[in-house]
């Protein structure tokens, strides 16, 4: 495993934990209609359901299959941004800020790409989730800015710790 993947993978999986705390605030604040399971739970409902064990878990272990999948799927998404953060240090060094804030809004556009690649794209087409398009403004705005917060997190964390093919100073 390369040192940026590695450095990608504990990047993705720590960006997760403020991206699942924000989810989880903002999720108390929505109306009570739209206070419907999270994303990582239907998905891993719809999973479990699929494959035929949805019954023979208690609430315990969903709730923890569902944490090791979402922060799963966030160390994935990370690795995949090291391996190609890199490619964004040329054109990302012509905008005039600090070195931290355009890695800040490298992983920012990067957690957008993620988001719409997975609510618009992947899930639907795989029969997991309804397209977001199909989903209420608010939750949509909850997991639009978890993902800001991830991918922020994200490329501030790959700046600081990767090697010198993924920093983007």
């Amino acid at each position: 495993m390369t040192n940026s993947l590695t450095t990608g993978l504990l990047s993705g999986l720590a960006a997760t934990l403020p991206m699942t705390a924000v989810m989880e605030i903002l999720h108390r604040a929505l109306p009570a209609q739209e206070r419907y399971p999270l994303p990582p739970r239907q998905i891993t409902q719809r999973l479990t359901r699929k494959v035929g064990v949805e019954q023979e878990l208690d609430e315990s272990s969903k709730t923890g299959l569902t944490l090791v999948s979402h922060f799963a799927y966030g160390a994935a998404a990370g690795g995949v941004y090291a391996e190609v953060a890199g490619q964004l240090r040329q054109p990302l060094r012509q905008i005039p800020l600090p070195p931290a804030a355009r890695a800040a809004a490298a992983g920012t556009l990067y957690g957008l790409l993620v988001w719409t690649v997975s609510y618009l794209g992947l899930l639907p087409a795989a029969g997991i989730l309804a397209p977001a398009t199909r989903h209420p403004a608010r939750r949509n705005a909850l997991m639009i800015v978890a993902h800001v917060i991830w991918g922020a997190t994200l490329g501030l964390l790959v700046e600081r710790y990767g090697d010198r093919g993924t920093r983007l100073t």
